[in-house]
């Protein structure tokens, strides 16, 4: 005779409506000070707050905030290595976001800068992981920047040169080749 199994047990709470009564007993500055608290303590809800609320940062900030999205989202357990490991897909949405920013407020030399640290680390990760599954992240955070390029008036040898070291930086030889490769061929028929 088979043994009885215990029926299991399914505990079903509501923690976002115990949630959101708890909140709504509280100030307005009692909210605001615990969400501040929040995204001081934790990298991942600050994004969520900045992606919501576009935050306003200078470029300074902008730069900071990108090389530790950049940080973030390319970084993995060296542990892992050849395995589909997990990756800070949010890290690369800020990433994209914070370069077309950038862009935005007419610093793209300064994206194009980081967008050469992307492709180092980034290509590093996709190197490192078994089948490269963040190879799409890098190349939409690249994307913003060419396309960017293409309708820039930077000096046709600068975009050129940028190119070449965009290739030069990828370790796999495949993220966003094509493109670059377009682009610097673009640059290099006007330039002459």
């Amino acid at each position: 005779m088979p043994k009885r199994r215990p029926k299991k047990i399914v505990y079903k709470a509501d923690v976002a409506q115990r949630l959101r009564t708890a909140l709504s007993k509280r100030t307005k500055s009692e909210l605001i000070e615990t969400m501040v608290e929040l995204a001081g303590d934790d990298r991942g809800i600050l994004r969520q707050l900045g992606a919501r609320f576009d935050l306003e940062a200078s470029a300074q900030e902008l730069v900071g905030a990108t090389r530790q999205a950049i940080a973030d989202a390319t970084d993995f357990d060296e542990r892992e290595v050849n395995y589909n490991f997990d990756y800070d897909y949010a890290a690369y949405g800020e990433v994209k976001r914070n370069l077309g920013r950038l862009i935005d407020s007419g610093q793209l030399r300064l994206a194009m800068e980081l967008s050469l640290e992307l492709m180092d680390q980034g290509s590093y990760q996709v190197e490192m992981s078994d089948e490269g599954l963040m190879t799409d992240d890098v190349e939409e955070c690249l994307q913003v920047v060419v396309k960017a390029l293409r309708k820039s008036d930077l000096p046709p040898g600068e975009i050129v040169t940028w190119c070449k070291a965009m290739i030069k930086s990828d370790r796999v030889g495949c993220i966003y080749d094509r493109e670059l490769q377009a682009l610097e061929h673009q640059f290099e028929a006007s330039g002459s």
